[in-house]
Parts: C-alpha cells; sequence; structure tokens
C-alpha cells in the first residue's frame, strides 16, 4: 500500500496540474470506485460539476481536494489506486474508474485502480480536515506535528513498538515499509515494548522516521511495481535504498548479518538479528 511519500508525491502533483481548474464533468465507470459517497455516483458528480478546485492537501494516506463550495473531494489509494493527468486523447486505461475533464479543455483527471480497494467521495462543508478523517493523527512532516507529545505517548502504549508506529491515530502515514526502515536505522526491534523505550530512543526513532520518509520523498516514493507512480505514471526509485524491508537473506549494511523476516500482523517484519536483538518480552 502507498505510504506517506508516495501519497505526498501524488499531492504535489494535483497541486500542479489541477489546483485552480474547473471541473465540466464526472465521469464513474465503477460504482465501487465511489462506495464511499453513500447518495451514489450520481450525486457526486453532481455536487463537482461546476465546482473549482482550490487546494491539494493530505493527511497521513489519504488525499483531499477543497473546492469553492466548501465541500472537497476525498480519495485514499487503497493498494492500488492511481490519479492520472492525461491529455484527453490518451486511450483510456484498462482499469479506469473515475473522468474529471475540466472547462479549460485541458488535461484529464483520472482515477485508475485495479484492485478497486481505493475509493473517492465528497465531503460537505469543510472547515479544515474532512470530518471522516478528523481522528487520524498528523504526520511526522506535517508542520503541526507536536514532537513531544508523540514521544510521551508512545511510551505510555502497551504494545509493541512497530504496532504503535502502525497505529493512525498516534501517528499517521507510517507504514510497514517505512516503518521497518526507521526501526532499522534506530535500531530496535519491532517487538519491544513501547513502555520500555527511554525518552531518547523514542526521539531517535522518530526523527529516523521523519528522514527515511523525505529521503523517499526526494527520489520519488517507493516502487515495488508498475502501481506506485506519480500523476504522470512516473515511479520513485527509493526502493533501491533500503536497507530492512523486502531485504530478506541480504548482508545487513551494518554488520553484514543477514537480514530476517518474521510473520507479524499478516504482513512481514524485517530486522538484522545482531543489530535489532529480539527483546526478552516482545509484543508481536
Amino acid at each position: 500500500m502507498p505510504e506517506l511519500p508516495e501519497v505526498e508525491v501524488v499531492r504535489r502533483g494535483l497541486e500542479q496540474w489541477v489546483v485552480g481548474r474547473t471541473v465540466a464533468t464526472v465521469t464513474v465507470m465503477n460504482d465501487r470506485a465511489v462506495r464511499r459517497h453513500a447518495p451514489g455516483p450520481v450525486h457526486f458528480a453532481d455536487l463537482l460539476a461546476g465546482r473549482t478546485i482550490t487546494g491539494a492537501r493530505r493527511r497521513g494516506k489519504y488525499l483531499w481536494l477543497p473546492l469553492d463550495s466548501g465541500d472537497a473531494l476525498l480519495g485514499h489509494l487503497g493498494m492500488s489506486g492511481q490519479l492520472l493527468v492525461r491529455p484527453a486523447e490518451t486511450p483510456d486505461e484498462t482499469h479506469l474508474r473515475a473522468r474529471f475533464t475540466f472547462t479549460d479543455g485541458g488535461a484529464e483527471l483520472r482515477f485508475v485502480d485495479q484492485r478497486t480497494f481505493g475509493g473517492l467521495a465528497v465531503e460537505t462543508d469543510v472547515a479544515d480536515v474532512p470530518p471522516s478523517i478528523a481522528h487520524i493523527a498528523t504526520d511526522p512532516l506535517d508542520p503541526a506535528f507536536d514532537d513531544n507529545a508523540f514521544v510521551a505517548a508512545l511510551r505510555r502504549r502497551k504494545t509493541g513498538v512497530k504496532r504503535a508506529l502502525l497505529d493512525q491515530t498516534l501517528i499517521s502515514g507510517v507504514g510497514n515499509i517505512y516503518a521497518d526502515e526507521a526501526l532499522w536505522r534506530t535500531p530496535l526491534h519491532f517487538a519491544r515494548p513501547t513502555e520500555t523505550l527511554t525518552r531518547a530512543q523514542a526521539t531517535s526513532l522518530l526523527g529516523h522516521a521523519r528522514d527515511v520518509m523525505n529521503e523517499a520523498l526526494a527520489q520519488g516514493g517507493t516502487s515495488f511495481d508498475a502501481l506506485y507512480v506519480n500523476v504522470n505514471g512516473q515511479s520513485g526509485y527509493f526502493d533501491r535504498s533500503l536497507h530492512a524491508y523486502g531485504q530478506e537473506g541480504e548482508p545487513c549494511a551494518r554488520c553484514g548479518t543477514a537480514i530476517r523476516r518474521d510473520p507479524f500482523m499478516n504482513r512481514s517484519s524485517y530486522t538484522c538479528p545482531r543489530c535489532q536483538p529480539r527483546p526478552r518480552r516482545g509484543r508481536w
């Protein structure tokens, strides 16, 4: 699933290519793409037609485009969702789910989603953050993120440290990839109980999470296949810089020990057995 850097890359593309433009028409090819919009696809399209996009914002892995009506187009990319800016004459993508045209006659905005786990909705009367995602915490790249509050909250938790990093009500935008990378850099094992972390360790972990996401952002995000792309369909290449995630059997860049893969929450965690020893008392 795309994580914060990949979603931020898309947000920046939307800011460049669609902000300030007025929607002419909206065509929904697959109702599942707007299943989060309870009144249905016709209502969805009617709310957007004639509205001007005034911004492109993000919280964690959610994107939204504020409109001049006070509403907002909210989107989540899910596992395979893409928001692409395409010339109108470009052939339709195989998994095109929704098309947005603009009154200036320029490039279209297309929502493409192979697995249809992503989705779009219009939220009304959005003053700041769409109500449906107001419970999601700010992310480490947000200027409003409170480092001290996060460190204190993390150390109060009674869970494994990676589980805490993936809790979007504590810190948003961190997924499996960047959690593993930040833990490798700190270094900490993913099952280390949060209440045993020192303030220095928690602060260091946050700093590494922020650093690794900024580095990924500078390289266009992490792309393991053709699904993780920016609005122009280009892939990021931070996967070439990963030290832990997906590196099973490869030598640790610090000590040379083979990276280990363990099952974790129906996914996998990657650690160096020497640099990140499993705690005697851990939480998986």
